[in-house]
């Protein structure tokens, strides 16, 4: 017997109808935003970032590749991680599909990552993936835009991490059993795997200077995340209780 309500064909239409009303205000509010969103000022950028790249040693400017827009996904792989956050990981499932597209549109989409680029590239080809990524070892890129976090940093109190301090889950002390167990999966311990965040900064390249327009973290990111834009829109929706995904080269294994 279903435990959900049932209904005849008319009814269903007509609570769809209803639906549909709220969807659409929804899709004009989120029009909204993303006007607003466009008309944020820009800051430019003035310090000479460096990243390692299949290309070499490259500028941030260099990583637009000839295109004068760039995305940013900022993926949670610091410099000990064994392997990538598997929630970056399911995000960064749909990058290959869009990039090529965003490309044809003057935006070039890449990651960028703490962890040295030989760990990043080896992770991407076992992940099957061939969008852009870079590292930032060594320098402020990462710290600059608040997805990195110093020892020193998190022993001075809670780190400002969405524009807040101490607001993020990760942020609790002791340490949630979820973190713990992302850490596990990227074989290091709570504390060490914090210390990197998820985000994503968008800049523009104008007259030879670039600037930043937009960075978001955290929830900010579900716009981002293909598989919940479908599971939105499943019967049951997300209908989670406790963490369920895998990177999905492990599902199947005991």
């Amino acid at each position: 017997m279903t435990t959900h309500i049932t209904a005849d064909r008319e009814q269903w239409l007509e609570a769809r109808r209803d639906l549909l009303a709220a969807e659409k205000d929804l899709t004009r509010r989120s029009d909204e935003v993303a006007r607003l969103r466009q008309r944020l000022p820009w800051v430019r950028i003035d310090n000479a970032y460096e990243f390692d790249t299949e290309a070499g040693r490259c500028s941030l400017k260099d990583l637009f590749d000839g295109r004068s827009q760039l995305l940013v996904y900022h993926f949670m792989f610091g410099p000990d991680y064994k392997a990538g956050c598997p929630s970056c990981s399911m995000i960064a499932d749909g990058f290959d599909g869009f990039a090529v597209h965003l490309a044809h549109h003057d935006v070039t989409l890449t990651a960028v990552s703490r962890a040295p680029l030989e760990k990043l590239l080896a992770y991407r080809a076992r992940m099957g993936w061939s969008f852009p990524w870079a590292s930032s070892q060594g320098g402020d890129f990462n710290f600059d835009f608040n997805v990195s976090f110093t020892e020193a940093q998190e022993a001075q109190g809670p780190v400002e991490y969405n524009y807040a301090r101490g607001a993020h889950a990760m942020d609790r002390t002791p340490i949630p059993p979820p973190v713990q167990q992302f850490a596990a999966t990227c074989g290091v311990d709570g504390a060490t795997y914090r210390r990197d965040r998820p985000g994503m900064s968008a800049f523009v390249l104008e007259d030879g200077i670039v600037h930043h327009a937009y960075s978001t973290y955290a929830r900010g990111l579900d716009g981002l995340w293909g598989a919940y834009q479908w599971l939105d829109r499943a019967p049951r929706g997300r209908n989670e209780q406790g963490i369920w995904w895998r990177r999905h080269d492990e599902y199947g294994r005991a």
